[in-house]
């Protein structure tokens, strides 16, 4: 039997940082993570048993099935997934903590008779999984924080950029991803904030302001305080510190 084409919606999720904790706490982390993705996509419509899964080794990639409405991988299922992780966290020690780098595309994969999964789409997705922004804003984010997410340029096409309910497009930020051989625009996400803070200028403050925009300051959870201008440009102070 040959391979056949189909087109499906594909997420990615990498656990960060987990290299190192030991055998026993990588295994609970795995099983806590696989069990919060499966729970999530259960609660956005998506039947589990019917995905096409890889593992990462400290993540997990996913094929929707056929037919399943993309815009149900951001909402609801990254607000499942985050919730999850949130629970998780308040209650774990640092040994289980879980923060998950988080990336989503759809195309045209090729089917294996033994239900494995590959193609050019899936290259994409790993290049985004690897990409320097979204590990960068993860690490940068407080510990609250337990997910980034970054979705390819297809993907915020067809669903981002139409603000269907429960997707905000101000909520996600433009970059461009160079990873290896691939170059391509990119639109990031951290979940449980209005926006995603501007990476800073080379040499610049980040918290500078371009002339002319006013500012705005309102209270954010985690002791922290929000700095807004009027063009959407959002930078986080946490206890004093950006």
């Amino acid at each position: 039997m040959g391979q056949e084409l189909e087109y499906r919606a594909l997420l990615a999720v990498d656990i960060e940082h987990s290299a190192g904790r030991g055998n026993v706490a990588f295994q609970q982390i795995r099983g806590v993570l696989s069990a919060a993705l499966r729970e999530s996509f259960e609660e956005s419509g998506i039947d589990w048993e019917a995905c096409l899964r890889d593992s990462l080794g400290d993540g997990i990639r996913v094929a929707a099935p056929a037919g399943v409405r993309k815009t149900r991988l951001i909402h609801p299922l990254v607000h499942e997934l985050e919730v999850r992780l949130r629970a998780h966290n308040r209650n774990a020690g640092p040994a289980t903590r879980i923060r998950v780098r988080i990336a989503l595309h759809a195309g045209d994969v090729c089917l294996g008779p033994g239900g494995e999964f590959t193609g050019r789409p899936l290259e994409v997705l790993a290049r985004l999984l690897d990409a320097a922004p979204l590990r960068d804003a993860l690490a940068a984010a407080p510990e609250t924080v337990p997910a980034a997410l970054l979705v390819s340029r297809h993907f915020y096409d067809e669903t981002v950029r139409h603000g269907y309910p429960g997707i905000d497009p101000d909520t996600f930020r433009k970059i461009t991803v160079t990873e290896k051989e691939y170059t391509a625009d990119a639109w990031l996400h951290l979940t449980g904030y209005a926006a995603v803070p501007p990476a800073p200028a080379p040499g610049g403050d980040p918290g500078q302001r371009a002339p002319g925009h006013s500012k705005m300051v309102n209270k954010a959870s985690g002791n922290g305080v929000v700095y807004a201008t009027q063009n959407g440009t959002q930078n986080i102070t946490i206890n004093g510190k950006a």
